[in-house]
């Protein structure tokens, strides 16, 4: 199944790419709310099962710029810092035995066409898969962790490297929270949707230019472990949002290193998830 948002309301893909609106299709069962729809997630699987193709007479059509991140309200956002090798490798560091976790918060949350504001010369890019949790997770062995997945979408966590390394320790999380840092979308594809959620084709372009391209399989910590290890000390709650780490080709790393400019056009894909694109504007300030 595949789920979006649509001016604030939990949207279902029908499989002719309309959508049908959770809230009005199922009488007032389920509410609009995306965030409340996480809380009834399993609710929202068992009605949708069967929904996708009964409800010819209010399926709704929208331009891409409609639609708003799938998860816009989580409690939690959790990113990976080096879970990809040639990341690491890129990085000059070594592989981590421990997760590097930071977080981005929530008002850098945006929809999957928003324009990104640049704060200033020095913003990277990162293309990553989001993990957005449908039940609360608390010490959950690998094994069951799938079973607390709502589904999978595209992230990116932009970056202001100048601010990340000011000061005597990084500032990963503020440095990555500017408006617009996290945008999420455009779609929630379930687990059940994909043939492996453990190996899907990531890739970035700035411009038409390819920058990125990887595989998730390369991660050195898998949705599964991420899972395992986040839940044993935080409780993750339902929409709660994992960002998983990003595989090489960042600008960082490149020499000279390389930034995001005015009018830079950033077009992310994951296989089987489908693609945002972010347009780069100034922020109108010298």
């Amino acid at each position: 199944m595949r789920f979006a948002t649509v001016g604030g309301r939990m949207k279902l893909v029908a499989a002719s790419g309309k959508y049908v609106d959770v809230e009005t299709a199922s009488s007032g069962r389920l509410p609009a709310d995306p965030q409340a729809v996480f809380e009834r997630w399993e609710d929202l699987a068992d009605w949708a099962g069967s929904a996708v193709d009964q409800y010819s007479g209010v399926v709704e059509t929208y331009d891409d710029s409609a639609l708003g991140p799938p998860s816009p309200r989580p409690r939690q956002v959790f990113a990976i810092g080096f879970n990809y090798r040639d990341h690491v490798d890129e990085a000059g560091t070594t592989v981590p035995e421990a997760l590097q976790t930071f977080s981005k918060f929530q008002s850098a949350i945006a929809g999957p066409y928003a324009d990104v504001v640049l704060p200033s010369q020095n913003v990277d890019w990162e293309a990553e898969l989001v993990v957005v949790m449908g039940r609360t997770a608390h010490r959950v062995d690998e094994l069951d962790a799938w079973g607390h997945v709502a589904g999978l979408t595209i992230g990116q966590d932009y970056s202001e490297r100048a601010l990340q390394m000011a000061g005597a320790f990084p500032q990963f999380s503020l440095a990555k929270s500017f408006p617009g840092f996290a945008p999420i979308g455009p779609v929630l594809v379930t687990p059940d949707e994909l043939a492996d959620p453990d190996d899907l084709e990531i890739e970035c372009e700035i411009n038409g230019e390819q920058i990125q391209s990887g595989r998730t399989s390369a991660m050195i910590f898998p949705v599964a472990t991420l899972i395992a290890r986040l839940s044993a000390v935080c409780t993750l709650y339902p929409g709660d949002l994992i960002f998983t780490g990003t595989p090489s080709g960042v600008g960082f790393a490149r020499t000279p290193a390389r930034y995001l400019s005015p009018g830079d056009v950033v077009t992310t894909r994951i296989e089987s998830l489908g693609e945002m694109r972010q347009s780069c504007v100034g922020s109108g300030e010298d």
